[in-house]
């Protein structure tokens, strides 16, 4: 069974949320209108579809915090993320407020909008504030949870709801605020994967292991804080690690695996990431075939990683 799309479960978290805090505030960017008609009818005074002038939303919504309430920021990830990167430093960073900022068409999941509407340095850009949390919820409950754990701490906190699910059912007790979740144990090959992309790495998972190639998969519904103890210690095991994050491929994931096992010798590094604009237009299961978000590269990747290994072993004893 299809699971509930991940932006309606935004809109129903902001129901259920605003019913029991009376703080919570909810501005859009002229998306998402009709989803949340709910709580707009069900918490007045507390929806505004401020429309499409992202900077002066994220600007409002400091004066909101100042006056005591919890902002919700929702719009499209390019407009919040980049657009409004100013505001979000001086609003939020220098002034050390807190908000939410929950954003919808991340990389390129507005697949035939163009470029204008990809966003891929997201992550890359939210890292630098000290304050910042990073969630990427790729299924409903882990949005549920992730939400209503971080929503009021005070600090910045980047929501980012893919378009599409991973369809992997998760135990509630596993998703926890800056926890990363082993979702297969294996010994050979280390899998780091983010958002929808745990569903590719589970696809390449059951190929390997009918060749007799057993991965470990981890998955990462929080990004910042990071998880490096869960990471460490299966590298410490596979000795072997490719990250799939469909971001840029500068200063991400990738970044926080390398800094926290640089001190473990003998490690082989793969990455699949977005290097570079996409300049296509089509749907989005093909971008993601192009531009190597696919079980086929994946495997691709770690057989050829292997057998790397094994040709440096073999060259050792012809010596």
């Amino acid at each position: 069974m299809k699971m509930k799309k991940i932006r309606q479960e935004f809109a129903d978290t902001m129901l259920e949320v605003g019913l029991i805090d009376p703080k919570l505030l909810v501005m859009v960017g002229d998306i998402s209108h009709g989803i949340l008609q709910k709580f707009n009818h069900s918490c007045p005074g507390r929806y505004y579809n401020v429309g499409i002038c992202e900077p002066s939303i994220v600007s409002m919504a400091a004066g909101v915090y100042k006056s005591g309430l919890i902002p919700v920021v929702h719009t499209i990830a390019p407009f919040i993320i980049e657009r409004a990167y100013e505001q979000i430093k001086l609003d939020f960073g220098y002034q050390q407020y807190g908000v939410n900022l929950v954003a919808v068409g991340n990389a390129f999941d507005y697949s035939q909008l163009g470029c204008s509407h990809h966003c891929y340095a997201d992550i890359s850009l939210m890292k630098h504030f000290k304050r910042a949390n990073i969630f990427f919820p790729s299924s409903p409950l882990e949005f549920n949870i992730l939400f209503k754990k971080a929503y009021n701490n005070s600090q910045i906190n980047y929501f980012r709801i893919p378009e599409y699910s991973h369809d992997v059912i998760l135990n509630k007790d596993q998703i926890i605020v800056g926890k990363g979740i082993r979702i297969k144990e294996g010994r050979d090959f280390t899998i780091l994967a983010i958002g929808y992309h745990l569903k590719t790495a589970l696809e390449a998972q059951k190929i390997l292991s009918s060749k007799k190639i057993s991965l470990e998969i981890l998955y990462y519904p929080t990004i910042k804080p990071f998880d490096e103890h869960l990471v460490i210690n299966s590298i410490l095991k596979t000795k072997n690690i490719l990250v799939i994050e469909e971001a840029s491929s500068s200063d991400g994931v990738f970044n926080y695996v390398l800094n926290a096992t640089k001190n473990i010798s003998g490690v082989n590094y793969s990455h699949i990431a977005i290097d570079d604009f996409i300049h296509d237009y089509d749907t989005y299961d093909n971008l993601c075939y192009k531009h190597g978000f696919s079980a086929e590269n994946i495997i691709n990747k770690i057989i050829a990683t292997i057998q790397s290994k094994e040709a440096q072993k073999l060259e050792k004893v012809l010596k």
